[in-house]
């Protein structure tokens, strides 16, 4: 269908885009993906060792160790955030960096840095929360629709 488009279209518009496809930057996808991995994989090993750090040294569970252990990552990443480092780790990992909840710790608190000239209430809270907000909406949202199907079943369908 690409090619049905190419062929549509007049000839200097068909040179325009021989003319970009050769000068077009070439993305080393394999590698991206690499780095985004590594990076990725060393967040979730981080929290995996915080967790356990939870687990032997103040006797959580495994099931009650994973509120501290977001609220932990988080922290962590608002911190380096402030510093600077998660931001320059962001560049160069991608996704690998974003995907995890240190992602969304990264997100929440950029906001509020870049419009804290704006004052407490209507730069930082304002527009921290424009971004938190239908996250955390969605979210509660999405456990309440789940948590009700399951009740259902359990209590209707006698699983």
């Amino acid at each position: 269908m690409a090619n049905n488009k190419k062929k549509n279209l007049p000839p200097q518009a068909q040179e325009y885009q021989a003319f970009q496809s050769k000068r077009e930057v070439k993305r080393p996808i394999f590698k991206n993906c690499l780095k985004a991995f590594l990076i990725g994989g060393t967040i979730c090993l981080i929290g995996q060792c915080i967790s356990t750090f939870y687990i032997y040294y103040f006797n959580f569970t495994e099931q009650t160790a994973g509120n501290p252990t977001t609220a932990t990552l988080i922290f962590l990443t608002m911190l380096l955030t402030g510093f600077g480092i998660y931001d320059r780790l962001g560049q160069f990992a991608g996704a690998g960096s974003a995907v995890p909840v240190t992602g969304f710790g990264n997100a929440v608190i950029s906001a509020a840095i870049e419009h804290r000239t704006e004052g407490f209430i209507l730069g930082v809270g304002g527009n921290m929360l424009k971004l938190a907000g239908p996250v955390i909406v969605y979210g509660v949202f999405s456990a309440f629709i789940v948590a009700l199907i399951k009740t259902i079943l359990l209590k209707w369908g006698g699983f």
